[in-house]
C-alpha cells in the first residue's frame, strides 16, 4: 500500500499548467511545509514536499489555495529518479495529490477574512464571540466548484 497523509502550508502560489491535448488537462505543481512533531537537537523541525494534482484537484488548488493556506493533502508517494548530463543518478520523490482539503485553523480563517475585509472596506467585521469550535467558515456558493460532494 502506497499512502501519504500530509497537512501543511504552501510554500508558495501552485504553479499550474493546461495539457496540449484536445481534452485539456490541468496540472498543479506546489510545494507544502510540514511541520515535525519531534526533532532532536539541532535537526530541522520542518520537512517540505512537492506535490502534483491532476484535473479537478489541480483546478480547486489554483482556486482556492496560495502562498501560506494550509491544507489536508492524501495521495501516494512516487520516485522521479533519473539520469542527469553528466551521466549522475539523481533520486527525487513527489507526492501525487489524491485527496485535498481545506485546514486553516478557523482563528486564522477569521483574520484573514479581516484582512481581506480591511483592504476593501476599511474596517474588519467583528469575530463572532459565539463560535468557540475550530472549524473555518465555508462561503456561501462555494459547493459548485469543489471537486467532493
Amino acid at each position: 500500500m502506497n499512502k501519504v497523509i500530509l497537512m501543511g502550508n504552501l510554500t508558495r502560489d501552485p504553479e499550474i499548467r493546461y495539457t496540449q491535448s484536445e481534452n485539456s488537462m490541468a496540472i498543479a505543481r506546489f510545494s507544502i511545509a510540514v511541520n515535525r512533531r519531534f526533532s532532536r537537537q539541532g535537526d530541522t523541525d520542518t520537512d517540505f514536499f512537492n506535490c502534483t494534482a491532476f484535473g479537478k484537484q489541480a483546478e480547486f488548488v489554483e482556486k482556492y489555495f496560495k502562498q501560506g493556506s494550509r491544507m489536508l493533502l492524501t495521495g501516494r508517494v512516487q520516485n522521479d529518479n533519473y539520469t542527469n548530463r553528466n551521466g549522475e543518478k539523481v533520486y527525487s520523490v513527489q507526492i501525487i495529490a489524491e485527496e485535498i482539503e481545506f485546514a486553516e485553523r478557523k482563528s486564522t480563517a477569521d483574520a484573514n477574512a479581516a484582512k481581506r475585509s480591511n483592504s476593501f472596506e476599511g474596517n474588519a467585521p467583528e469575530p463572532n464571540a459565539a463560535a468557540d469550535d475550530d472549524f473555518m467558515n465555508i462561503p456561501d456558493g462555494i459547493e459548485e466548484g469543489l471537486p467532493f460532494n
